[in-house]
């Protein structure tokens, strides 16, 4: 993804409100070399290792964004991404039409408040009909409404498959503009691809001859946990904003510096790592980052708000 991380090290050279820590990513590396890899898919994903499971992800990652308003939506005792999943995975089990391009593309709010039927309402319910409205709308005019046909148009390649999601579905278009020049992130296009990658143990649709080609996703979880570590720098200003909770609207110079900030952290803790003799990709430092912060320890400052379907 390299004009994913050329544009994200050019903001970095300019930023005015984030920083890089060196020494706290040379601690970090070591710490996180210690770190075993895992990430829990029965009992919680939909898996049964056809087109459905390549659907099923497809719906989750279109899905995949702006869990932390409050009052916080919450499903069977779960939030954010992990709750989706099993929301999802409970639907396709009663035999919701959820995985049928066709019911996407004629969804209304009503239908996927039933879906998404937890405690308090999942934010931004409207963007959410859109996005699946469009999913489902693509998914048809271009793929025989199936996104198994969207993965194998991609030849195997994590590159070409993030080219045809922010091409032709424009929320997985996930860009901004900084200082005049365009920065790209595209957090659900890259990490639909690390789910099938996890989903088809590198098998099948989960197959790809690039897969160390994706970055760290661009995410509100994955800076908390760098700015805990000391890697992530704020301004006074910045810091205090976030620290008050105050949003960040999306596509400010502070919001764009803390997501590339986080893109490369995590590019050069896969080179420290390395000389480490723990040579890990750049999605499974982000996996292993994000598994962090879901412990208590990692979530005494707040994470940074923005209202956005980018992530």
């Amino acid at each position: 993804m390299k004009r994913v991380l050329e544009s994200a090290r050019w903001v970095v050279k300019q930023a005015e409100h984030v920083a890089l820590d060196e020494e706290a990513l040379r601690a970090s590396a070591r710490e996180l070399a210690q770190q075993s890899l895992g990430f829990v898919w029965d009992g919680i994903h939909f898996r049964d290792g056809t087109a459905r499971t390549v659907q099923y992800l497809f719906v989750l990652d279109s899905l995949n964004f702006c869990f932390w308003p409050e009052p916080r939506w919450r499903y069977r005792g779960h939030d954010g991404y992990i709750a989706l999943a099993m929301a999802l995975t409970e639907a396709v089990g009663r035999e919701t039409p959820i995985l049928e391009a066709a019911f996407l593309a004629q969804i209304d709010k009503a239908q996927l408040r039933d879906i998404l039927d937890g405690e308090n309402e999942i934010p931004l319910l409207d963007e959410r009909v859109k996005v699946l409205r469009e999913a489902g709308m693509v998914l048809q005019e271009k793929y025989d409404g199936q996104a198994a046909r969207l993965v194998e148009r991609a030849g195997r390649s994590v590159v070409r498959l993030v080219e045809l999601l922010a091409q032709d579905f424009s929320s997985f278009r996930d860009e901004a503009s900084y200082r005049g020049r365009t920065v790209y992130f595209y957090k659900r296009a890259q990490i639909f691809c690390a789910d099938l990658y996890g989903a088809f143990g590198g098998q099948s649709w989960g197959e790809f001859s690039d897969i160390d080609r994706l970055t760290a996703f661009a995410d509100y979880k994955v800076p908390q946990v760098l700015r805990h570590l000391g890697l992530l720098r704020y301004s006074t200003e910045l810091a205090q904003r976030i620290d008050r909770r105050e949003e960040l609207p999306a596509g400010s110079p502070e919001e764009i510096e803390i997501r590339a900030h986080t893109i490369w952290a995590v590019e050069l803790l896969k080179r420290e790592l390395e000389q480490l003799g723990r040579p890990l990709r750049s999605f499974e430092i982000d996996w292993l980052l994000w598994n962090l912060g879901q412990r208590e320890e990692f979530r005494q400052k707040p994470y940074h708000r923005t209202q956005t379907i980018f992530y």
